[in-house]
């Protein structure tokens, strides 16, 4: 199947790899042609980084116009970015563009499906399909529907996905952040509230999620866990702590507090903790050196499958 990708960014560039890795014949488009002409590199950066050949940039088409890019698509990828009014300009435009058996896809991280769509007629054609950043290295996709949505859409999504690599879910309601940005923001709410209230400091939070729980999250899930230990102990724990938790229902005052002073973060040398250029760098080092195994790991079961039996 022919795949469109709207948006050749951050997230465009490596969706539209992995699906050209794949075999499928991709256009990529973007109204900005110096972002075009930088895609041919970026492609060559992530083959080097997934030890793949050189090649799925023979399967990309590149385009600036959006007619031209989403002819004889079977399926259309939006990565715009993250703006409710142009994502709906967008899908408008796009069902205008497009035959009734086009599945329409927005890569949104929070905005609901249906608020993308509401100004397309034939809605049963939309989904969600949210990668994660990076594509090449997250496999995640949460692949959403509407209550408008064809199932067959989300089924055809969900085996393009997996041919291309990915470890795609079904997300059975449309809501705001799906499940991964629920869950993450559920935790950075607690985590902001905590060092608002003078529970602890910005780093001792940090210190205590990498060496603490967050350090089985990558082998064990939350509910996993539960059921490890026992359901009844979760209760019990809830009893006690869940009034305590912060409900707070919209952003936290001290996280508006902050961006309104500037302290937006490590660039400027202030967010929620106070940044050395030193300090800073040995985080984004960190970071590095994680992304890093994971792409040895991925490099490894490629090249095991590729053994004789």
């Amino acid at each position: 199947m022919r795949v469109a990708v709207i948006g050749a960014g951050l997230m465009g560039h490596a969706i539209a790899y992995m699906l050209a890795a794949a075999g499928h014949p991709v256009a990529l488009q973007d109204p900005s042609k110096e972002t075009l002409a930088t895609v041919p590199d970026r492609f060559a950066r992530i083959a080097e980084t997934l030890g793949d050949e050189n090649d799925a940039i023979d399967r990309v088409c590149l385009f600036s116009n959006l007619a031209e890019a989403v002819e004889g698509a079977g399926m259309v990828i939006e990565a715009a970015p993250e703006k409710p009014g142009l994502k709906q300009a967008l899908f408008a435009e796009l069902d205008t563009l497009t035959g009734p058996d086009v599945i329409l896809a927005s890569n949104t991280s929070v905005i609901p499906i249906t608020r993308i769509s509401e100004r397309v007629q034939a809605k049963s054609r939309v989904i969600g399909t949210h990668f994660w950043n990076p594509p090449h290295i997250v496999r995640l996709v949460e692949v959403i529907q509407t209550e408008h949505t064809n199932l067959d859409h989300v089924d055809a999504a969900i085996a393009i996905l997996t041919n291309a690599g990915m470890s795609p879910v079904h997300v059975k309601k449309d809501v705001p952040g799906f499940i991964g940005n629920r869950l993450q923001h559920a935790l950075k709410r607690e985590a902001i509230a905590l060092v608002a209230d003078g529970v602890c400091d910005a780093k001792t939070l940090d210190f205590v999620v990498r060496e603490g729980f967050g350090a089985r999250l990558g082998v064990i899930g939350p509910l996993e866990q539960s059921d490890m230990i026992s359901v009844a102990m979760t209760l019990d724990i809830h009893e006690v702590l869940m009034p305590h938790l912060d409900n707070t229902a919209e952003a936290h005052p001290f996280l508006r507090e902050k961006v309104a002073k500037g302290e937006t973060g490590m660039p400027v040398g202030r967010g929620f903790a106070d940044w050395t250029a030193e300090d800073a760098q040995e985080v984004r080092d960190r970071f590095a050196r994680f992304m890093s195994a994971r792409a040895a790991e991925i490099r490894s079961a490629k090249a095991n499958k590729r053994k004789p039996a």
